[in-house]
């Protein structure tokens, strides 16, 4: 019954990622941290991720800017190792915590940067790509950053997506790669993982046939519920 749980959840943020762009991690990972803990919840998710991820490269491959993506994983890429080591140290309760008030603190922060009307180039991408790399392999997921980031480098809708999910599987795979070499990443965990990045794939495709019927008031809103409700919902298992 867990798994079957799981694997609804996990069609559901597929979808919800197939058509923003992000969301995904922000409503599985609170569900995976409840049932398996943070320190396997979160190379799961990675790995769920890169399948995720591809589904939407699958479905947006012809609009992908490969030279914005190429330009933001030259430095996310390292970035996202550092960020998964520094994971490993930290303490058991800890790494909730850190989650939760990670996503909290994204609603203003995404806010902020909505309000500052300018284009971003490569150059931009590039020196932003190291820190975002860091984050994501620190806490999981900063789509609801880089979707922003990529959207004033003036990509949108399909390119938006594909884009955006391209970069995403580099920083990822990465991430796994690291977990891999310090022994974080088990057989069980790669199996849980890869059973939840099925369900992800296949809402990827499902989140392509309603993408443009999405405003972008309602992008925004939706983000930031998601945001609210999964930083609440891993401070309350911190707490726990």
């Amino acid at each position: 019954m867990e798994y079957l749980f799981v694997l609804v959840v996990g069609l559901a943020a597929g979808t919800l990622g197939g058509v923003v762009g992000t969301g995904s991690s922000i409503v599985l990972m609170p569900v995976l941290v409840l049932l398996f803990g943070a320190r396997q919840a979160v190379p799961i998710m990675a790995i769920a991720a890169i399948m995720g991820n591809a589904g939407r490269v699958i479905a947006w491959r012809r609009d992908i800017d490969w030279r914005a993506c190429l330009a933001y994983c030259a430095t996310a890429v390292p970035g996202a190792v550092l960020g998964a080591s520094l994971l490993l140290a930290i303490p058991p309760g800890v790494a909730e915590l850190a989650l939760g008030v990670f996503f909290l603190s994204l609603i203003p922060l995404r806010r902020w940067l909505a309000r500052r009307s300018f284009r971003l180039t490569r150059l931009h991408l590039a020196l932003l790509g190291g820190p975002m790399g860091v984050l994501t392999g620190l806490v999981v997921s900063t789509g609801p950053m880089t979707v922003p980031l990529f959207t004033f480098y003036g990509l949108e809708r399909g390119g938006l997506l594909g884009t955006e999910a391209a970069a995403s599987i580099g920083m990822y795979a990465s991430k796994v790669a690291t977990f891999q070499a310090l022994g974080a990443l088990p057989a069980p965990v790669v199996l849980d993982g890869l059973i939840v990045g099925s369900s992800l794939m296949a809402g990827s495709f499902v989140g392509r046939a309603i993408v443009l019927a999405l405003t972008p008031g309602a992008y925004r809103t939706l983000v930031d519920g998601l945001m609210l409700c999964s930083g609440l919902t891993l401070l309350w298992a911190a707490v726990r």
